[in-house]
């Protein structure tokens, strides 16, 4: 087996073994299937170790005509996929993105923790649910201001459904985002179009939470793979807050689908409130990297968001 990291472009990554050690790493995550990276990504090539091995993608774009590693989108962990992920392997990675690239911000995953501290790196977090246990046990430990909304939802006859037009919840997650979301509208272009790829896998759902005169009041996307259900896109209706709508759709897909081998995957946060919500349904925190290398030059560095 090889030993050394080579730097490969696009065209030149074997697709096939790329994504089968993406699928047998115990650290394997949706993101860094080549499907997800050809849609989502402006451009990436990837670090390779040995015979694929262990692959990093490199999602790179350039502006003012510089090079930079960049985080895609509706695209939450990167970083190392494979097996027998080491630190001294984790700083050879690393050492080992080019030098073209002047600036490198990029979210590693779960599996890319370094025991010691790094000054490039820093930890975020993430929250997990196990919904591999009976409903009435994954309930019985949620705070009670989650089973005071979802009784609320359910007194109003609220309805819900796991067959919402991924437009819906797109229009509701820009309108209730605005200006605050990085993601423009091709991106969420690109993001229908995964949405499909991936529905017609049986990979991708779209649900929501209706009133009874028909309107969504809170909708998101999950998308499937490694045993995780990645709560990816989110569209909540103003005023669905007040009937505690959002907090009956994650109720309602919990009840769907407790007794599976699955994760539900919040995908976040590291801002206080959301990771209060999330760890109120029970879900635990779970710990990745952040990798953030500035190599530009001094002149540049003054000029803000270089994405």
């Amino acid at each position: 087996m090889a030993d050394t990291i080579r730097y490969l472009p696009r065209a030149d990554i074997n697709i096939q073994s790329w994504d089968r050690c993406i699928s047998h790493a115990p650290n394997g995550l949706i993101y860094a299937y080549s499907f997800y990276l050809d849609i989502m990504a402006r451009h990436w090539d990837a670090l390779v170790w040995g015979d694929y091995e262990c692959v990093m993608p490199i999602t790179w774009n350039k502006k003012l005509g510089i090079s930079y590693f960049y985080q895609p989108p509706f695209t939450a962990s990167l970083g190392i996929f494979g097996n027998k992920i080491t630190d001294s392997l984790i700083m050879e990675f690393i050492r080992s993105i080019p030098s073209r690239y002047k600036l490198v911000e990029i979210d590693m995953n779960f599996g890319n923790k370094l025991s010691l501290p790094n000054q490039d790196i820093r930890l975020r977090e993430n929250y997990i649910l196990d919904l591999n246990n009976p409903y009435e046990k994954i309930y019985a430990g949620y705070r009670d201001n989650i089973k005071r909304n979802c009784k609320k939802a359910q007194q109003l006859n609220c309805r819900y459904s796991n067959m919402v037009a991924v437009d819906e919840v797109i229009r509701l997650s820009q309108e209730q985002m605005g200006k605050q979301s990085a993601a423009l509208p091709e991106d969420y272009r690109r993001f229908k179009n995964l949405f499909h790829f991936l529905q017609a896998r049986g990979e991708a759902t779209a649900c929501g939470i209706y009133m009874d005169s028909g309107e969504l009041m809170a909708s998101c996307v999950f998308f499937f793979s490694h045993n995780r259900a990645y709560y990816i896109l989110v569209g909540n209706h103003p005023n669905g807050k007040t009937i505690g709508a959002s907090h009956f759709l994650i109720d309602r897909f919990i009840s769907e689908h407790a007794g599976k081998n699955l994760l539900l995957d919040f995908e976040g946060s590291d801002i206080r409130n959301l990771a209060f919500y999330y760890s109120s349904f029970g879900a635990i925190a779970e710990s990745y990297p952040a990798l953030h290398i500035n190599r530009l030059p001094w002149w540049v560095r003054i000029i803000k968001n270089v994405k």
